[in-house]
């Protein structure tokens, strides 16, 4: 089975943020992963917009040409942007205002009467719905009872675990992945995902979509510099062309 490949561009926007230019632009680099190969965009509109903004998500519905997939926290400001915005899928994940990235999953258990009224709305809207979360029994099975159409495994504790650990950890992702197919969730995968840890989440049968963000914009740092300095000595040597 084929998988989908979302990559998230929210460090895009901090980068740019980290100086308050308009460059980098996340949605120039939504066209150039498109351009890549990228079956969709992945972008989380926070409550405090410390990376990516409102003008950002708008901007993206209306230009990328593959889906659009927006993270938000389960709250009405959100699931009043994503009525208005109209992203093909909204990704609900656990948001607190201190954190430096997503911790944890969403506790579907706990919240579900809030989560299935915020499912309901999207539905109306005729959004898809995934949840992001841990790889755990009551976790899945509290999803597919809302009828969501997928959920995205958290792959954080696997990628944070070495040796003996490590295994426990993607065992617990392959045993979540499927029993959620088996309750007829789509099965995505996500967080702290990188070239070297990938590999065994893609091999998982049930796993049909991965979104991955960090890691690639961290690679494009060594990869893409190189070509950056050449493209600005060549600007430069116009410059000196010009000169009298």
């Amino acid at each position: 089975m084929p998988i989908r490949l979302h990559i998230n561009i929210d460090h895009v926007a901090t980068l740019r943020n980290a100086r308050g230019t308009r460059y980098p632009d996340p949605i120039e680099a939504a066209f150039v992963c498109e351009r890549a190969g990228a079956d969709g965009i992945t972008a989380h509109l926070r409550e405090d917009r410390r990376h990516m903004t409102d003008r950002d998500i708008e901007r993206l519905r209306e230009s990328i040409a593959t889906l659009l997939n927006l993270e938000m926290a389960a709250t009405d400001e959100m699931v009043a942007i994503a009525e208005r915005i109209k992203p093909d899928v909204i990704t609900l994940v656990p948001e607190r205002r201190e954190e430096r990235t997503t911790e944890g999953g969403l506790d579907v258990v706990g919240q579900r009467e809030r989560i299935a009224a915020i499912v309901a709305r999207a539905r109306a809207a005729r959004i898809r719905v995934s949840l992001f979360i841990a790889p755990e029994e009551a976790q899945v099975r509290a999803s597919a009872d809302l009828k969501v159409d997928q959920i995205e495994l958290h792959t954080g504790e696997y990628c944070n675990a070495v040796g003996e650990q490590a295994a426990l950890e993607l065992e617990r992702l392959r045993t979540a992945a499927a029993l959620g197919a088996t309750l007829g969730l789509d099965i995505a995968a996500g967080h702290g995902l990188t070239r070297a840890n990938t590999p065994a989440v893609a091999a998982i049968p049930q796993v049909s979509e991965l979104n991955i963000g960090h890691s690639i914009l961290a690679d494009a740092v060594f990869s893409g510099i190189g070509q950056a300095v050449i493209d600005m000595r060549e600007s430069v040597l116009r410059g000196i062309a010009l000169r009298p």
